[in-house]
């Protein structure tokens, strides 16, 4: 018992942020173990130890890329760990830890919280444990929404037993942003059904906008009553804003660089919805109704700056994040007028916030710009095939042009870490190297430097 506890000292001293980064490789380590079951795969189908702990990695951090067939491969026990894994990913390791204390009756204490606040990026104590609660009821209630929306739907497709295991898996898939699909070719069989397309859509922006952007919404709907109690707070009104904003964007931008290559010749409706769902599946979603290779280079390389963003704070999603890109383009807009206070929905920005913004963006551009550098040199492939796949896994999207399951073991290891990292967090990655200091009690004396 000495020994163990003994064993066990060294946690105490890691900081939320190294617990968590810890908590997410453990659940790696079980997700390979439980997709290496034999179980889990199609008779006469092995598996090599680098495409498990891969597709371990993707499910986890529900970015969708994988080496290997999902639905050639696993069997309808695999499906059902994937999508387990994807539930687990999706919602973070310490919303389901936190489910699981609050079941046993354990309490949670001043540690506990400190680990959610890092799981989530968030800034208080107040509430944590209230919000956490709140993220598994509205996402349980969403996804079973979307199962029953999609299995009943798909009865026209399938038999029962398929159509619903469709629904349930295809739910879990776009909630949680996972782009995983057991039809065997994402959503390009439902290309021309705009109501299968739709609700995947609903489902994406559910999982991507953020947590506390829907338990805000989801207390506007159930409270009306108090309807003049009620105000959205800055994070929410800025965070719904960008995301919007970026898809109506994306979709603009998709329509005027394919009008005329892959858009020749087809309907304003086709247009709109090939358009509109890319936009909306590179927020995070990885699920598609093209293949993304007839779109032209200069398309994939919108779609790879779209995905480096990637989705919002407390969300299932990766990338630098919407808030994170509005706060730099409005610190630029704002050095430019020659002001210094970044105002906002008239309310004015903490200057931590936008350290923090311009931080996350300049390591997110140095480490994409390392790993494209380093694949281009140990793959062979076109260097915008590997930038896209590059923002792919970094924004946890899981869009590829078919060079991933054609990647070297080493190259297969880069995807893995961005997967991993834009999972955790830029934050959370650089804050897990952070040592307690004490604040220096003298200063230096200042001297400019000439920049530009």
């Amino acid at each position: 018992m000495w020994a163990r506890r003994k064993s066990l000292r060294w946690l105490n001293h890691l900081s939320p942020f190294q617990l968590i980064a810890l908590y997410y490789f453990i659940a790696v380590t079980i997700s390979s173990i439980l997709i290496a079951l034999p179980i889990a795969h199609r008779p006469g189908v092995e598996l090599e130890f680098i495409d498990i702990l891969f597709t371990a990695v993707s499910a986890v951090s529900v970015t969708g890329l994988t080496t290997v067939s999902i639905t050639e491969t696993f069997s309808t026990t695999g499906y059902f760990i994937i999508a387990f894994v994807l539930q687990f990913g999706g919602i973070g390791v310490m919303t389901v830890g936190t489910m699981i204390w609050l079941i046993i009756g354990k309490k949670i204490g001043l540690k506990e919280r400190r680990l959610i606040m890092a799981d989530h990026n968030q800034t208080s104590f107040e509430g944590i444990v209230r919000m956490v609660k709140q993220i598994i009821l509205v996402v349980l209630l969403i996804e079973f929404i979307g199962f029953l929306t999609l299995g009943t739907y798909f009865l026209q497709y399938y038999e029962p037993g398929e159509a619903y295991l469709q629904g349930f898996f295809g739910a879990i898939s776009a909630m949680t942003n996972g782009g995983f699909d057991i039809t065997g070719a994402s959503l390009i069989p439902f290309r021309g059904d705009y109501f299968v397309q739709f609700v995947n859509m609903i489902l994406i922006i559910s999982g991507a906008i953020g947590f506390p952007v829907l338990i805000e919404v989801k207390q506007y709907l159930f409270n009306r009553q108090d309807l003049r109690t009620i105000q959205f707070s800055l994070f929410a009104k800025l965070t719904t804003f960008t995301f919007f904003a970026l898809i109506i964007f994306g979709t603009i931008m998709i329509f005027l660089l394919e009008i005329n290559n892959f858009f020749a010749g087809k309907s304003w409706h086709e247009i709109l919805f090939y358009s509109l769902f890319q936009s909306v599946t590179t927020r995070s979603g990885g699920l598609s109704t093209m293949d993304i290779t007839e779109f032209s280079e200069h398309t994939q390389l919108f779609m790879s700056s779209l995905m480096f963003i990637g989705a919002s704070p407390s969300s299932v999603g990766g990338g630098i994040r919407t808030t994170t890109f509005a706060l730099v383009v409005i610190f630029i807009l704002t050095f430019a007028r020659g002001q210094k206070n970044i105002r906002i929905f008239r309310r004015e920005i903490h200057h931590e916030d936008l350290n923090r913004a311009v931080v996350v963006t300049m390591m997110a551009l140095l480490v994409v710009f390392i790993s494209v550098l380093l694949l281009s040199i140990s793959e062979n492939a076109m260097l915008h095939e590997v930038i896209f796949e590059v923002c792919s896994a970094f924004g946890t999207v899981g869009l590829s042009l078919g060079i991933t399951s054609e990647l070297t073991v080493f190259g297969k290891f880069v995807l893995m870490f961005l997967m991993f990292l834009g999972r955790i967090g830029i934050l959370t990655f650089l804050f897990s190297f952070h040592k307690p200091h004490t604040t220096a009690k003298y200063s230096l004396p200042k001297e400019r430097i000439l920049i530009g």
